[in-house]
């Protein structure tokens, strides 16, 4: 005779680790990213330094910061030009300049 085979706990089990491989991983095949400025708003570097910030779309930027180069203006929080501008900017006189230490 036969003895009955347990799968319930086996299943259980297997459901329970899947569960969390997905809590632990966080989706990962989901990835947030913040913009660099919210709506309405465009970023500005600050002139010297590595500094940026965002102005109301209306505005110009305020004493002491420029609008970035066309086409290296930083979009989301680590994206290609927010790496880049960590280590450069842009002098008084709209020169780029390397600022890395």
């Amino acid at each position: 005779m036969n003895a009955p085979r347990r799968t319930a706990p086996f299943r259980l089990a297997a459901l329970a680790a899947g569960a969390a491989l997905l809590a632990l991983t966080g989706c990962a095949g989901f990835e947030y990213r913040e913009n660099i400025c919210g709506g309405g708003e465009y970023p500005v570097l600050a002139v010297g330094s590595s500094g940026s910030a965002c102005v109301a779309d209306a505005e110009e930027p305020p004493a002491g910061y420029a609008r970035y180069p066309e086409g290296k203006v930083p979009k989301q929080v680590d994206d290609k030009w927010d790496v880049y501008w960590n280590t450069h900017t842009l002098d008084e006189n709209g020169k780029l300049i390397d600022i890395a230490g």
